[in-house]
């Protein structure tokens, strides 16, 4: 099977205008990135403001989303993260996924399931999608690890077909490399340890600094895909300084902020989050003229 995952993904921001969703904005943003040239999308996690955004209106941002995508690259959903295993699995069973190759499920957050809850959790939303499915590993967010044994017995599933692997642990991710079922992936959650991990045997990352800078980000991955380390390198050292400024006051404020400058769009955010500060935004305003 081709892997339709490999390179660069981007955890597209979702722009608003005030407290509304900007969807004239959203197209643009589509635009900037496939003609950045990312490899495909991902709609709906959590840069995008997933967990502030209403069931009908996160229907318009994918449906958006699809329209603008026009079949150019392919899109992931990434709303179908939950601590409730059935009302996710009836949620998959009602939904429309024309338009959607994948879903991208973050796992479950708050319950601090076991292992084998996860691995039941996880295998009952890969029998009722229609769609293959990514999974997501970010105990940041969830307050669990998915340890590399269940992600390996994850891997059998014939609708379950990668991990985006946000730990931090390059060793946990060496290990998933190691022992996962034939054409299983993974990719890197952490734009800083992506080139880390692509050299472990990684396929690439979903990235969220892609978002201000899809071409630079594209090429860097690009390059340490293809064993160019030296030309990636310099990207990586270019881009590196970015990494603190787009999360030390929350996610995707930093990112919004690079975009707005940049004239993207509008840096607002849904609370519980807020603009960054003016200290982090002169940060910011630096970094960019400086890149």
């Amino acid at each position: 099977m081709v892997n339709s995952f490999k390179g660069t993904g981007v955890a597209i921001v979702t722009p608003f205008s005030a407290d509304e969703i900007d969807y004239k904005a959203l197209r643009s943003v589509v635009d900037h990135l496939i003609d950045g040239g990312v490899n495909y999308i991902v709609a709906l996690g959590s840069t995008g403001e997933a967990s502030t955004i209403s069931i009908t209106e996160s229907r318009l941002v994918l449906d958006t989303v699809i329209d603008q995508i026009k079949g150019r690259v392919p899109l992931v959903a990434g709303n179908f993260g939950s601590n409730n295993t059935r009302a996710l699995v009836d949620q998959i069973k009602e939904y429309n996924f024309e338009g959607i190759d994948a879903i991208l499920s973050a796992s479950p957050s708050y319950n601090k399931p076991s292992q084998q809850g996860i691995y039941e959790h996880y295998m009952a939303i890969a029998d009722a999608s229609p769609v293959p499915i990514i999974l997501y590993n970010v105990p940041s967010r969830t307050a669990s690890n998915v340890t590399a044994d269940t992600t390996v017995r994850l891997s059998h599933h014939s609708n379950i077909i990668g991990v985006k692997e946000a730990s931090g642990d390059l060793a946990q991710a060496k290990d998933i490399l190691r022992s996962a079922a034939e054409g299983f992936f993974v990719t890197s959650g952490d734009d800083v340890l992506a080139p880390a991990m692509i050299q472990a045997g990684g396929v690439g990352v979903i990235s969220v600094l892609a978002n201000a800078y899809p071409s630079q980000f594209s090429q860097m991955i690009s390059h340490f895909i293809n064993g160019a380390s030296d030309q990636g390198k310099m990207l990586e050292d270019k881009l590196n300084d970015f990494h603190n400024c787009m999360y030390s006051e929350g996610n995707p404020s930093g990112v919004k902020t690079a975009m707005e400058i940049l004239g993207v769009c509008c840096a607002d955010v849904r609370l519980p989050l807020t603009k960054v500060s003016p200290e982090l935004y002169r940060k910011i305003v630096e970094l960019v003229k400086e890149f």
